[in-house]
């Protein structure tokens, strides 16, 4: 590591480099960046952990996605209604539309 003076933000605050240095010298670690020294008493902890958060992740993912259906569900059955209630408009404003793309995309 260099003997620059930087800080590293954790979760309780900021840490000075050399205190940093200490502490990972005191663990046995030399190089933060050497993964070949992590112990494997973490690993299962650290794939329960992240089996947690995944399944968290995909809960929120199917309520979103059923939000969206269901809301989705819901403009088409209320454009069907509209429809239906004012069908002149709905047929005025298909050829509206239609008649702009058209002009749009014949250039």
């Amino acid at each position: 590591m260099a003997e620059v003076n930087k800080t590293l933000q954790t979760s309780s605050g900021v840490t000075d480099t050399n205190e940093l240095q200490s502490t990972l010298a005191g663990s046995g670690m030399t190089d933060p960046s050497d993964k070949r020294q992590s112990t494997p008493s973490h690993e299962p902890e650290a794939a329960k952990d992240l089996k947690a958060t995944a399944g968290a992740i995909a809960g929120k993912v199917e309520q979103t996605w059923d939000d969206a259906r269901d809301r989705a569900r819901t403009f088409q059955e209320d454009s069907k209604q509209h429809v239906r209630e004012n069908p002149t408009k709905a047929v005025f404003t298909a050829l509206g539309i239609g008649f702009v793309l058209g002009l749009i995309f014949r250039r």
